[in-house]
């Protein structure tokens, strides 16, 4: 009897044994996939905008977020308005940088892709941290939102293509001064992807 018992006890345990191996290599093939993902896209953009960044005087991150950095071609003080300089170069960026995100390569892979407003966080004449805050949040998205409508009408043939894939991932945050690391980087436009495998990990869970 005993002897029957342990052979059942052991045969459960293998079983269980067995099923978390599956999930482990599920997970590690989802980890593996990410880490791909990420650096062959990070590839793909320094391999098309490389020569632009400096005259753009724009950087791509690790995690492939492409920043504008200078405040005085981006916007007016305190305004969203885009200046002429940065439609300009938003026209020379927008289109082929859609046209690496719709490739086959990486258009199921993408689940948002954002432009984000930053400022710094001062305020001119409010000495109150609440009216700073809500200011420069107003501002923030205010910019993103500019920069968003811009690069959507573009009348460029990838862009038309792509209308409704931008219109499914493409959105606008302000984001205030939430990421501030040092005030010369504070007034900046980031576009950033967000990759679907965290979805993947969620499903396996299940």
């Amino acid at each position: 009897m005993m002897s029957g018992l342990m052979l059942v006890f052991l045969f459960i345990s293998i079983s269980f044994m067995i099923e978390v191996k599956s999930e482990n290599q599920k997970m590690k093939d989802v980890a593996t996939s990410y880490r791909d993902t990420k650096v062959n896209l990070n590839e793909a953009l320094y391999a098309e905008f490389e020569e632009d960044l400096e005259k753009w005087d724009a950087s791509i991150t690790q995690d492939s977020s492409i920043v504008f950095h200078s405040p005085e071609v981006l916007f007016e003080v305190s305004q969203s308005a885009l200046k002429d300089e940065f439609k300009t170069v938003l026209m020379q960026f927008f289109p082929r940088y859609i046209k690496i995100l719709t490739s086959k390569e990486y258009q199921d892979t993408i689940k948002e892709l954002r432009v984000e407003g930053h400022t710094s966080n001062e305020w001119a004449r409010s000495s109150s941290e609440k009216e700073i805050y809500l200011n420069n949040m107003k501002l923030s998205q205010s910019r993103a939102y500019e920069v968003l409508s811009y690069c959507y009408t573009l009348q460029n043939s990838i862009i038309l293509e792509n209308r409704p894939w931008l219109e499914k991932y493409f959105r606008a945050n302000g984001m205030a001064f939430s990421k501030m690391k040092e005030k010369s980087e504070a007034r900046r436009v980031e576009f950033t992807i967000a990759l679907r495998s965290e979805e993947k990990v969620y499903e396996i869970l299940k």
